[in-house]
């Protein structure tokens, strides 16, 4: 039962991230106006709006004007909710749990909105360390020297980076990194850049075998990121142990 509560929790959070997701790079309040359909206008009623279920029943297309509603709203309901679940799986009801549901949210947003504009707003980092602060004190989940070893880490090391890459690194990705250490400790931060850089490698060098990108095409660092600080918090604890016995 309590992963059912926790799922469909997730489908309703997922279902007001993508109204950050909307309008955030737009500038737009996400509390008003209310949801309206993008294509005819008409403001949408609750049972329009139920996660999931409306676009199902509706098979994508708006109830008033027919138009295409875009498949990424059931995407990112059930991947919030489905992440949701993971953690729950994974951390049980600990001290950690709250706090990485929050953060999956924020990489939530990030993710999509990296991917769509190559845009990491300032807003929602910042967001993300106002409630990391609060989060932090009521839950304690982290001391604060690894909360500010982890901030520093992040920062400086991607700064770092895009000093030595001459802007290769966006200032998006920095804030980020920095959020991350901020949320995931010093080691936790480590091993997310890692995978990060890993994965941005993998899947850049496969898009220009494919002919899809070239060396000097950019790719959206914040979505990397975001996969790699999932895998952490998923599976961190088992990865560095892995490594450490390697050792």
């Amino acid at each position: 039962m309590l992963y059912l509560f926790t799922f469909f929790f997730g489908l309703i959070i997922g279902s007001f991230l993508n109204v950050c997701i909307n309008r955030i790079p737009r500038g737009e309040s996400i509390v008003a106006p209310s949801s309206r359909c993008e294509s005819c206008g008409v403001r949408l009623k609750p049972w329009d709006l139920v996660p999931v279920l409306s676009w199902l029943l509706l098979r994508g297309r708006c109830r008033y004007c027919g138009a295409t509603v875009s498949p990424k709203y059931l995407i990112v309901e059930l991947l919030t909710g489905s992440l949701f679940v993971s953690l729950l799986a994974v951390k049980g009801l600990s001290a950690e749990l709250i706090p990485y549901l929050t953060l999956t949210s924020i990489l939530v947003v990030v993710g999509f909105t990296d991917l769509e504009h190559y845009l990491i707003p300032n807003k929602v980092i910042i967001a993300g360390f106002v409630l990391g602060a609060g989060l932090h004190i009521f839950f304690r989940h982290l001391d604060w020297k690894d909360i500010f070893l982890g901030f520093l880490a992040g920062g400086s090391i991607l700064y770092l980076l895009a000093v030595l890459s001459k802007g290769g690194m966006g200032g998006g990705d920095i804030k980020l990194a920095a959020l991350l250490g901020f949320y995931l400790g010093w080691q936790g931060v480590l091993l997310t850049l890692f995978l990060g850089a890993l994965l941005a490698s993998v899947t850049g060098i496969w898009l220009i075998i494919l002919g899809k990108k070239s060396r000097k095409d950019p790719l959206p660092f914040g979505v990397f990121l975001s996969i790699a600080a999932m895998i952490s918090m998923l599976y961190g604890g088992n990865i560095l142990t892995c490594y450490l016995n390697a050792l």
